[in-house]
Formats: C-alpha cells, structure tokens, sequence
C-alpha cells in the first residue's frame, strides 16, 4: 500500500499530542519510581503520585486541545494496568497472605479487558459508553466523572499508604539483600585466602 503525501507527518504528530507525550512522561515515572520503591519509599511514593495526577491531566489536555487518539487512550489504559499490576506485585510480596493482592490484581485486569472486548464487540468507540448498560454500577462509575475519580484516586491512595504503612516487611527485604552480600564478600575474602 503507497504511503499518501502528509500520512508520514500526521502519523508523527499523533505521536506528539500533548496527552501522549504525558503519557510517556508517565511511564517513564514509573520505571524510576518502581525502581527506587524498595530504598526509597518517599520518593517511590511521590512518583508514583505524580505520575497518577498526570493520568488526570493527559485526559483533560486530550479534550481541552482536541488530541484524543485511540493511541493515547491505550498508551493511557495500559499505563494505567501496568502500574497498579506492579504496585499490587510489591504490596503482595510485603503482604501476606499475599493472594489478596494478587486477586485484585486479576480483577484489575480481567476487569478492564472484559470491558474493552465487550465495547469493541457492540461497536462502541469508547469502554466508558455505559448509557444502555442493564448495570447500574458501571453507568454510576463512567457516567459521573467525579464518582470516577472518587474512586480511583482512593483505590491509589489505599494502595499507597499500605506500601508506606508496611515499613518494616520492606527494610526486611533490604536487609536480607544486604546479608546476601555480606555472605558473598565474606566467600570472596575466603577464596582470595586459600
């Protein structure tokens, strides 16, 4: 198929929309925030924040500039799983039983992706087109942008304050890497003896 004059320079400036370059601030949020969450949990804790408002903003600027891609609202959905699956992974392995975690984690996911099918399946253009919906929870959740993020953001905040509120289990996990090296400097200093 022969490419049309322009489709390469509108092709990049999807790409370019304000709320997709958010979007990938986002997730570059949250590769350094998840790897500094077992030694830093203050700064875990605000980046991981952070990158949660920017989930907020990248919705209202996509509207506000006229920018809303089927590209950005799945950089943003995934974004959206793909942090909450990793927050709900180190809340399991701080956690125990740690199947709590995991089965929020399957709802999370099983959730959502039951939604997107079931939307594509009576071709609707959006997850969040919920009018003709026989359940009154979902068209309370989609149809109210508040109640929405009510409930988001305190889903967030309770999974934020048990990682911050777990303090102990989490030095435990530092601790044992630490002891993991003391046994290997002291193999080395061994070896280097004999």
């Amino acid at each position: 198929m022969a490419k049309k004059p322009g489709q390469r320079s509108s092709k990049l400036s999807v790409y370019l929309y304000i709320p997709n370059i958010i979007g990938y601030m986002r997730v570059l949020l949250n590769c350094f925030a998840f790897s500094q969450c077992l030694s830093n949990k203050i700064l875990f804790s605000i980046l991981y924040f952070l990158s949660f408002v920017c989930d907020a903003v990248d919705g209202w600027c996509a509207r506000k500039f006229n920018q809303v891609s089927t590209f950005g609202a799945v950089l943003d959905m995934v974004t959206d799983r793909i942090s909450t699956a990793c927050l709900l992974v180190v809340l399991s392995q701080l956690y125990k039983p740690s199947l709590i975690f995991l089965s929020l984690l399957a709802l999370d996911i099983a959730s959502h992706w039951l939604q997107m099918y079931s939307t594509f399946l009576t071709g609707k253009t959006s997850h969040k087109d919920v009018k003709d919906s026989s359940s009154w929870l979902f068209r309370a959740y989609y149809g109210n942008r508040m109640f929405m993020a009510y409930c988001c953001v305190s889903c967030e905040v309770l999974y934020l304050i048990l990682f911050y509120l777990v303090e102990n289990q989490t030095q435990k996990l530092v601790d044992m890497k630490t002891a993991s090296d003391a046994c290997v400097l002291y193999d080395i200093e061994k070896k280097h003896k004999n």
